[in-house]
């Protein structure tokens, strides 16, 4: 059961660290450009296959840019934050999975919204790009619910009597809302 909670942080943090440098610098690409990457034909036809789906005007289409570039930077420092958060968890601790969840959703988002307007407009390598791209987040939620599973059935096995009670529950790393 171990070994399979080691391969899967392995793979998760694979995972992540191809968003985080893939999408990391497509994003600061994008938000560079001073058209927000509209001028790479490759990268921006689905922005432009979107703003055909709801009749942007130039304008809208550059808002539009702009807006997914910063949801692919966002992806990007939160697939970094919980990269440290791996790093950190070797020391001592549990990573915080909230985190990861976070962003692959945002990941899931952005691929179905880009592979749906790729499909439309029958652009096959743009389909494959994020298709790949959405394959990837699903193992890596996949992988971390597993590890949940484990971590929880983990926490369920029965500790010594005499110990019960001398055991303080660990604080959480990250509690904004406490």
């Amino acid at each position: 059961m171990r070994k399979l909670s080691i391969a899967a942080a392995a793979v998760i943090l694979a995972i992540t660290s191809y968003f985080t440098l893939f999408w990391g610098l497509d994003a600061l690409r994008m938000l560079t450009s001073p058209s927000y990457g509209l001028d790479e034909v490759w990268r921006s036809q689905f922005v432009f296959a979107i703003g055909r789906v709801f009749a942007l005007s130039p304008i809208g289409l550059i808002k539009l840019a702009a807006f997914l570039a910063t949801l692919k930077l966002a992806v990007a420092i939160v697939c970094g934050a919980h990269i440290l958060d791996r790093f950190r968890s070797l020391f001592g601790g549990q990573p915080d999975i909230e985190i990861l969840e976070a962003g692959l959703m945002l990941v899931v988002l952005i691929s179905i919204a880009s592979v749906g307007p790729a499909i439309w407009s029958h652009n096959a390598e743009l389909v494959r790009e994020q298709t790949i791209q959405l394959v990837l987040a699903a193992v890596a939620v996949g992988l971390s619910i597993l590890e949940r599973r484990y971590e929880r059935a983990d926490a369920a096995a029965p500790a010594s009597d005499k110990d019960a009670g001398l055991i303080a529950p660990q604080p959480r790393w990250f509690s904004p809302f406490r």
